[in-house]
């Protein structure tokens, strides 16, 4: 093998290179629609048309818990011949709804954050508040 060959394989190889990925899971919730919702009012099939199909059903006896998710996860890499850094930040929006033997809903439980999750290297921190903030108030305006 020539010097000039030997000389581009090298720099072959030791050129860096970068991934950036993301997967996302079910349908964005709709925090608008969870206001909707009346614990001691709204029945099981008012959510099921609001709401559209659970993720998962949990049977409680008589009662049942529904689970409704959409999760945001991003990837970021980058790489040196054998040397690799890599950051995932995977965030979900989660929501409970219970109902009771009559499917009448009992309580709500709810979480979003989905929104905010964010390509970074590893070193970096992906729960800065005032990221949080920022994010927050693309998603649902200002500061309620």
């Amino acid at each position: 093998m020539t010097f000039a060959r030997c000389c581009g394989l090298a720099a072959l190889l030791l050129l860096g290179a970068c991934y950036f990925g993301r997967a996302t899971v079910n349908e964005p919730l709709d925090p608008d629609a969870l206001r909707t919702l009346r614990p001691g009012s709204t029945t099981a099939q008012q959510a099921l048309e609001l709401l559209g199909a659970p993720s998962d059903v949990v049977q409680l006896g008589k009662r049942s818990a529904w689970r409704y998710d959409h999760s945001v996860q991003k990837e970021a890499a980058t790489w040196l011949l054998i040397f690799a850094l890599l950051n995932t930040d995977q965030r979900q929006d989660r929501m409970w709804l219970f109902f009771d033997e009559n499917d009448v809903l009992t309580h709500v439980g709810a979480t979003f954050a989905a929104h905010r999750p964010q390509y970074a290297f590893p070193w970096e921190d992906v729960h800065e508040p005032e990221d949080a903030a920022r994010r927050d108030a693309d998603r649902f305006g200002p500061a309620r």
